[in-house]
C-alpha cells in the first residue's frame, strides 16, 4: 500500500473567486502583506503499489480528479521504507 498525494490548482489566468474572497478576508483582518491567494485541492489516495502506478494516477487525474481544461495537477507517491 502506498499513499499518493494529488495537488490540484487552477491554471494561470483562470478566475479564482474563492481565492479572491480569502484574500479580501485576510486583508480585512489586517494581513495587508498577503498579495494573492490561490485555492486548490489536495487528495490523499491509498492504493496498492503495482506496475504502471504513475500511468494509473495520471489517468485518474485526467478522467476524474482534475479538470485538465482549467486545472493543473501534480502528485507525489509516498512509499514506506522497507526494513
Amino acid at each position: 500500500m502506498v499513499n499518493v498525494h494529488v495537488y490540484i490548482t487552477l491554471k494561470e489566468g483562470v478566475l479564482d473567486p474563492q481565492g479572491h474572497a480569502v484574500q479580501n478576508s485576510l486583508t480585512a483582518l489586517g494581513y495587508e502583506e498577503v498579495e494573492k491567494v490561490n485555492v486548490g485541492k489536495w487528495l490523499r489516495l491509498e492504493v496498492a503499489d503495482g506496475n504502471n502506478l504513475d500511468s494509473r494516477v495520471e489517468n485518474m487525474c485526467e478522467q476524474l480528479l482534475a479538470n485538465p481544461v482549467i486545472e493543473n495537477y501534480t502528485y507525489h507517491v509516498e512509499r514506506e521504507a522497507k526494513v
